[in-house]
């Protein structure tokens, strides 16, 4: 495994990005033990603003992230994910500081993020990296499954 990859943006139904949403659907399919758990609708090309695919120097896949807007001022971050053998290289950092300077850049000072119950290493990930435990916001409100964070920009 290299520890290079480039950052590039991608249509939401890219083959690659693809079958790392697929990947991520059944990793977390096993955690929780059935396909439930996800509340409220699921990200689509309809509103997914930005998608984006860290591609190793193989020209593998190996991580990615989308943005949907939640209102003027701030984003979610969604579809987060890393294959496991790229996991502690540092890829979830860069894609994490390239969809937080893309929401940025559109004038998103806020960025939320739900993560599941089940899911220890994405809560540990997300408060290392300067976010915050909030409220259930959103169609997360009332989920038993869900912790959410947020992160403001600056």
């Amino acid at each position: 495994m290299s520890t290079d990859w480039i950052i590039e943006t991608r249509p939401w139904d890219d083959p690659a990005g693809a079958e790392l949403r697929r990947r991520q659907r059944a990793e977390l399919d096993a955690r929780y033990g059935s396909d439930d758990h996800e509340p409220g609708p699921p990200p689509s090309a309809a509103d997914v603003d930005l998608f984006l695919v860290a591609v190793g120097d193989d020209g593998t896949a190996v991580a990615c992230g989308a943005l949907r807007r939640l209102d003027a001022g701030a984003a979610e971050i969604k579809r987060m994910y890393v294959v496991p053998e790229w996991r502690g290289s540092g890829v979830a950092t860069g894609v994490l500081r390239a969809l937080e300077s893309a929401a940025a850049q559109r004038g998103w000072h806020t960025v939320r993020l739900e993560t599941g119950t089940e899911q220890p290493d994405a809560q540990r990930f997300y408060r290392r990296e300067g976010y915050r435990e909030i409220p259930l916001f959103g169609n997360y409100a009332g989920s038993s499954l869900s912790l959410c964070f947020e992160r403001e920009l600056v």
